[in-house]
């Protein structure tokens, strides 16, 4: 996928995410070789949120393609994060946004953290 697409559907994932109350606390958090694509606030949780783009109907859900070493990286950068941010006792969730031909799905607390 180009720099571009995933741009554009980090874009499109982020106004979803605003539209339904979200409220953004960073994009594109970058740490130790991870990165979590958008950090946001919503409904007293700190949501830390991975967004994947489908061109095509994909035999896998965004859950399943989240794989195991994928979800490692991301709560590693979470932990990271929350301590630089004097966060640590934040209730913390981690959701998928899916964004493709057919629109946008989000997946609240599409997994647990993963050490």
């Amino acid at each position: 996928m180009s720099r571009e697409i995933g741009k554009s559907a980090e874009d499109a994932a982020a106004r979803y995410l605003t539209s339904r109350g979200y409220i953004l606390l960073q994009r594109n958090y970058a740490i130790y070789g991870a990165e979590v694509d958008i950090i946001a606030a919503d409904r007293g949780y700190i949501a830390f949120v991975e967004v994947r783009y489908r061109a095509s109907l994909h035999p896998l859900s965004p859950r399943e393609s989240v794989t195991t070493a994928k979800r490692r990286r991301i709560c590693a950068a979470a932990l990271v994060w929350l301590q630089q941010n004097g966060l640590q006792d934040a209730n913390v969730r981690f959701d998928i946004v899916e964004v493709s031909p057919l629109g946008i799905t989000l997946l609240r607390a599409a997994f647990l953290f993963t050490e």
